[in-house]
């Protein structure tokens, strides 16, 4: 598929790319591949918090294979103001289910969140694409912590949907034009 990107300073949320996927389906890899089509450096705006080590080892498995035109900045709660920090610049945000595990074990407001996300999404100038899972279309899950994250995921997505200009869908590596 040949990657078209949205055009920075457009207004709105017209410089926006939501890239959804399972887990390990090549949805970052995918969202990475964008980013030769603006000029460097790139941010990486990374939600992780690495709490063990298995979660270390896979935010440096994700480090060596971008190069020296990305910056990484961590901001696991704060994305709005981190947004606005870079300004034009182009950003990556990986992930929105982690920003929003960190939000509900932090017990932050996910709606107003998600309102402060969307406003700070609107007043880029710079191209952002999203990454996120999408974690709707398993089994009901059978604890309440885990029905109400995967609902807040599905409401999260539904509102950036509706205002970004492209959302791709990823599956085993392959990406599918949803809008």
């Amino acid at each position: 598929m040949k990657a078209h990107p949205p055009q920075p300073g457009s207004g709105g949320m017209q410089g926006c790319i939501l890239v959804l996927g399972g887990a390990r389906s090549g949805k970052s890899r995918f969202a990475e591949g964008l980013f030769p089509h603006w000029p460097a450096p790139w941010a990486y705006l990374a939600t992780c918090q690495p709490h063990d080590g298995e979660m270390t080892a896979r935010i440096a498995t994700h480090r060596t294979r971008r190069g020296k035109d990305w910056q990484t900045v961590e901001e696991p709660l704060d994305l709005p103001r981190t947004l606005d920090a870079l300004a034009a610049r182009p950003v990556l945000v990986d992930c929105l289910t982690l920003w929003l595990t960190n939000l509900m074990l932090a017990e932050r407001d996910v709606g107003q969140a998600t309102q402060e996300l969307l406003a700070a999404l609107g007043r880029r100038a710079g191209p952002t694409v999203l990454v996120s899972n999408e974690v709707g279309q398993g089994i009901v899950p059978n604890n309440a912590l885990a029905r109400r994250f995967r609902d807040e995921a599905g409401l999260l997505h539904q509102a950036i949907a509706r205002e970004a200009a492209r959302v791709v869908f990823v599956v085993a590596g392959l990406p599918m034009e949803m809008k």
